[in-house]
């Protein structure tokens, strides 16, 4: 039997642990697309032979693992740390091995994709990178076999009015960041934390939704402020005195469950708290105490714009083309790996105001670079932030066979705030100029 958890003092050692010596500090990025039909565009059902399940079985003569839940192939994965993961309507995500450089990073994004591409010809289907469905409305996107999901969905709901679309018709690129003790930990929550607007702004790319203009520049930004308030957000407790390894236990202490996992099956403990789990008066298990399974269980389902497991999530930006999932890693990287660059960093943020990182995190899924801050604008900003990038990728001389650095990677991004223009306004003009008011010519133009 798993030690039983009984007080707070294990999760917070637990996310402790996560501390290592800066020459152990890894890479890990996570990025999600849509997978579709070539022949009308639809999104892929589970089964079938245009199928996700039968996607996945292909892709394991690459050499992946099958992971299966009720008889159903729900995920892939190999001895590196990486995985082939589902989000709830089949959005196939990797989630990559920690990985030492941006080379090493861009890389494995690179072999993923073509081994993705060299399956999906054969099957008739294409990927797509955008930050939010462009065409196909939420009942039309299928639901995965996940049993998770099957709560999440039931759950979200009663929380927010805009939780499914989070579910069905979002993809993301995240970075996941090392740190190498607590007061490192806090000044890299704070900076990534108020910047997190500054890459949401840059990497800017949902803009449709059904098939037309939605309103705003990042679509899928603007939907998790209206998911859950009860685990999304800024988290202002971040920037207080005292925060720290505790300070999160706490909030994650109060953030309402989803589930607990037990032989084989996810028993429904939403709404219940993870405070009355240790005490052993969960509602749906009395008596029982939690294990440390539980609780890494539970740190996932907590969705602010930067999230604290072991490591440091980045979870503000869209999903998009190959160039700029290599750009994530390398803008966080840049800012939070070099010493010198986080000083600079933190100068930059550090007498900003709860309100105006309110301000940014409500105004930027609409106006993005355009969001006047101060004397300035987002876009404004967004330059200062890169060149702060760019110096620290330089700094962090980890060479590749061409390059002596991994500032080459942040050339995408430098283009989008030199132009002043995002993505999504990009995508918006194709639509109104040569797309003639459609959104099909996205699965040609921009799909992988």
């Amino acid at each position: 039997m798993t030690d039983i958890i009984t007080s707070k003092q294990p999760l917070i050692e637990y996310i402790a642990s996560g501390c290592k010596p800066r020459e152990d500090w890894r890479i890990g990025t996570e990025h999600e697309k849509f997978a579709f039909r070539t022949d009308d565009l639809s999104p892929l059902d589970y089964a079938g032979d245009h199928g996700i399940q039968k996607l996945l079985e292909k892709l394991q003569q690459f050499g992946w693992q099958p992971v299966v839940e009720d008889g159903n192939l729900i995920a892939l994965r190999v001895d590196d740390g990486s995985s082939i993961t589902l989000e709830p309507a089949g959005q196939v995500e990797l989630s990559g091995a920690p990985l030492k450089t941006i080379h090493e990073t861009c890389q494995e994004v690179g072999t993923h994709l073509q081994q993705v591409k060299a399956i999906a010809s054969q099957m008739g289907i294409g990927f797509v990178g955008l930050g939010y469905h462009p065409k196909s409305t939420l009942n039309e996107l299928p639901w995965m076999p996940k049993n998770r999901y099957k709560i999440m969905q039931q759950y979200m709901p009663t929380k927010g009015t805009l939780g499914l679309d989070m579910m069905k018709a979002t993809c993301t690129v995240q970075v996941n960041l090392d740190f190498d003790s607590e007061a490192t930990m806090v000044k890299m929550f704070r900076v990534s934390l108020a910047l997190q607007p500054i890459a949401t702004a840059l990497f800017a790319n949902s803009p449709f939704k059904n098939g037309q203009p939605n309103g705003f520049l990042s679509y899928r930004s603007h939907i998790w402020t209206d998911t859950d308030p009860d685990r999304c957000g800024t988290l202002p407790f971040v920037f207080e005195d005292g925060f720290g390894f505790e300070r999160y236990v706490d909030y994650m202490l109060d953030v309402p469950m989803y589930f607990v996992y037990r032989n084989g099956e996810y028993l429904d403990a939403t709404g219940q708290s993870f405070r009355d789990f240790i005490n052993g008066k969960l509602p749906i298990l009395p008596g029982e105490y939690p294990t440390i399974k539980d609780w890494e269980d539970h740190l996932t389902t907590a969705f602010p714009e930067v999230r604290l497991k072991k490591f440091l999530e980045m979870r503000g930006a869209d999903g998009g083309p190959w160039n700029r999932l290599c750009a994530l890693p390398a803008l966080w990287v840049g800012l939070l790996y070099d010493p010198n660059a986080l000083d600079a960093a933190w100068e930059l943020v550090k007498d900003w105001t709860q309100e105006e990182h309110a301000h940014l995190r409500m105004n930027v899924p609409t106006h993005a670079l355009n969001t006047p801050f101060r004397t300035h604008t987002v876009g404004d900003l967004a330059l200062d932030v890169l060149d702060i990038a760019h110096d620290g990728l330089i700094k962090r001389a980890q060479p590749s066979p061409t390059n002596p650095d991994e500032s080459h990677f942040l050339k995408p991004l430098f283009q989008i705030a030199q132009s002043g223009r995002t993505p999504a306004e990009d995508l918006l003009l194709a639509y109104e100029k040569q797309w003639q008011n459609s959104v099909d010519p996205i699965f040609k133009e921009y799909a992988y």
